[in-house]
């Protein structure tokens, strides 16, 4: 970690999809030592629960070195026998309230809400540790919808509960939405970067 936390919004890492992770882990150590990363989300490509447990063996280990949580999408069952600090959900058919039953009150519970307001705010009633909205631009995954900026501005006003923007973040959205987010949740720009994960992050705080 470098001696200085950067001001704003703190940066979640997510994974890109994985089926092997040997070849991530040296990209993954160079995004945690080129500045303070609150959290990383491993997503897995497949449901092969062996390599989900490799996986998550070998990147708890890397942050945990650095003080750096680790949440799983989705599989809430897995967290405590894997050793890692929380999840975070995506599939409604999983609710706060089960993870949080599961899990106690010291792992961290994140939802995922789409673009809906109404969402959000039930996932922050349930409990929910944060609530994250997008994507933040349009892609041909999902139904098409975009979070609004004014959803951002809302629920900082409103809300204590911390929210998250993430998907299809740039550089030039990352500044538009750091006065009004507690987090921003980074992927493709970081792992694709034709410089590598440090030039992306440090691209991004400057």
């Amino acid at each position: 970690m470098t001696d200085e936390a950067p001001e704003g919004p703190g940066i979640y890492l997510i994974t890109p999809p994985i089926t092997e992770v040997e070849p991530f882990l040296p990209l993954l150590t160079e995004a945690l030592d080129a500045t303070d990363i609150a959290c990383i989300r491993l997503r897995m490509a497949g449901d092969d629960e062996d390599a989900l447990r490799r996986a998550a063996d070998q990147i708890r280990e890397v942050a945990h070195q650095r003080d750096v949580a680790v949440t799983l999408t989705d599989h809430y069952r897995l967290v405590q026998p894997l050793g890692i600090d929380g999840v975070h959900l995506e599939n409604p058919r999983f609710t706060v309230r089960d993870a949080r039953k599961a899990l106690g009150e010291d792992a961290i519970v994140g939802v995922h809400a789409g673009v809906s307001r109404h969402n959000g705010m039930v996932a922050a009633e349930a409990g929910a540790d944060y609530v994250s909205f997008g994507p933040l631009t349009a892609s041909a995954l999902g139904d098409g919808g975009v979070a609004d900026p004014d959803l951002f501005v809302w629920w900082s006003e409103m809300i204590q509960t911390p929210i998250v923007a993430e998907g299809g973040m740039t550089s030039e959205i990352a500044r538009a939405l750091a006065p009004t987010v507690d987090f921003l949740a980074l992927d493709q720009m970081v792992w694709d970067h034709p410089e590598g994960p440090s030039k992306a992050l440090k691209s991004l705080l400057d």
